[in-house]
């Protein structure tokens, strides 16, 4: 099946993404959130971000008006009737990804998919709110979506093959490399990913390094381009402690979020995107260890 309408629901940092690397692929993508200031400031960022592509010559100022000429913003669902492909981008919760799916069922055309960029939810279950079980797929991009290479493609039980193929062609056309994974908790990358990424919490919050010599560690020790701590932030304290809460409910203890992520969680602290999580940010750029996390510093050392 050819797709060339691409719906996605969501218009936070993985939907505008989403969409940005969508239309300059060459799909027509309509982005939709229940809140139009988060739409407008989806539509200005993707246009900052293809006006910045220009003035560094990677991209012709034809080409970025051609893509944003493909995308459109809209409120309600009514322009996923016609959707060749739904992306959802929404919370990391069953009930809220299930209620999304079941609210489009009747809307858009029996062809078509159902994708969902959950990072650890079943794709089982999701099907299961649906009439379409055998056209549920999972699509999990990474942030940034626009820059990161990788796509994993999630099977759920019924997913059809003519399914996996589709959506394997857009992510492909997208720029994206492919791993494909059994409909698992967690499936590949979070399932090895998020135990560091939470031991990494653990070592802060029992004193036993701070912030900057974990991430430091990490970096020249393991090579790591980023510390765990500083890509927790990037993907956001609260989604890294949703995904770590279903993961716990599925698999087990060893995926109990640590305290001090949860903690920073609930004081409002959820990464880059509020301007503070472990460290601080301005204008998206990091400025120094969040100072609420002083006592982890002095003590450590």
């Amino acid at each position: 099946m050819a797709i060339r309408n691409i719906f996605v629901v969501g218009a936070g940092l993985m939907g505008s993404g989403i969409a940005q690397n969508a239309v300059t692929s060459g799909y027509n993508v309509t982005i939709n959130d229940q809140r139009q200031e988060a739409l407008d400031r989806a539509r200005a960022g993707i246009e900052k971000a293809l006006n910045r592509e220009v003035e560094k010559g990677r991209m012709t100022a034809e080409d970025r008006d051609a893509a944003l000429a493909r995308l459109s913003i809209d409120a309600t669902l009514e322009s996923a009737k016609d959707a060749d492909l739904v992306i959802e981008a929404i919370v990391e919760e069953l009930g809220a990804k299930q209620a999304v799916f079941t609210a489009l069922e009747d809307i858009c055309p029996a062809h078509t998919i159902f994708a969902s960029n959950t990072s650890s939810i079943s794709l089982t279950a999701l099907a299961a709110a649906t009439r379409r079980p055998s056209q549920v797929v999972g699509m999990h991009f990474f942030s940034p979506v626009p820059r990161m290479r990788l796509c994993e493609i999630i099977f759920g039980l019924l997913t059809t093959q003519d399914v996996l193929d589709a959506v394997k062609e857009v992510a492909e056309k997208m720029g994206k490399t492919i791993i494909q994974a059994d409909d698992k908790p967690g499936f590949i990358v979070n399932r090895a990913l998020l135990p560091m990424l939470n031991e990494a919490c653990v070592i802060v919050g029992s004193y036993i390094g701070s912030v900057e010599e974990v991430d430091n560690g990490m970096k020249l020790g393991c090579n790591h381009p980023m510390g765990p701590l500083e890509l927790a932030d990037m993907i956001g304290l609260d989604i890294l402690l949703n995904v770590m809460t279903t993961m716990e409910k599925e698999i087990g203890a060893k995926y109990a979020p640590s305290l001090l992520l949860r903690k920073l969680v609930v004081s409002g602290f959820l990464g880059r995107k509020s301007g503070a999580g472990f460290y601080t940010y301005e204008n998206g750029k990091k400025t120094g260890v969040n100072p609420v996390l002083a006592h982890f510093q002095s003590v450590a050392r």
